[in-house]
């Protein structure tokens, strides 16, 4: 098991919305590409948040959106869909959504639609 299954969200995600916010981009966009990617609402996403729910919990409760297939590249010089771990894959795919609005990278094209 990797350590970062045992990481909590609410650890990371500061993290992510400091990337973003230094890039010109908003924690709404970080919330929507979040619950794209897992289906969960804006209360759901907060009380994963405040729960302090790790990434297994909170990919656990998640409904992958059936597009996150076409999520590819590399990220932390791993090709996303050559990830064989379900869990990992996830997670991976987070980070290459947030690496892609990171980059200003349109919200159509980031959702993939």
């Amino acid at each position: 098991m990797h350590r970062v299954f045992g990481v909590a969200v609410s650890a990371v995600y500061p993290l992510y919305v400091t990337k973003l916010e230094r890039k010109g981009r908003t924690r709404a966009e970080l919330d929507q590409v979040i619950e794209w990617l897992t289906g969960l609402d804006d209360d759901e996403l907060a009380r994963h948040l405040e729960q302090g729910s790790t990434f297994a919990e909170f990919f656990a409760a998640a409904h992958l959106n059936p597009k996150a297939e076409l999520i590819t590249g590399v990220i932390c010089g791993v090709r996303v869909e050559e990830i064989e771990d379900p869990l990992m894959k996830r997670i991976r795919y987070l980070d290459k959504l947030v690496d892609e609005l990171a980059r200003g990278k349109a919200m159509e094209k980031v959702l993939r639609s």
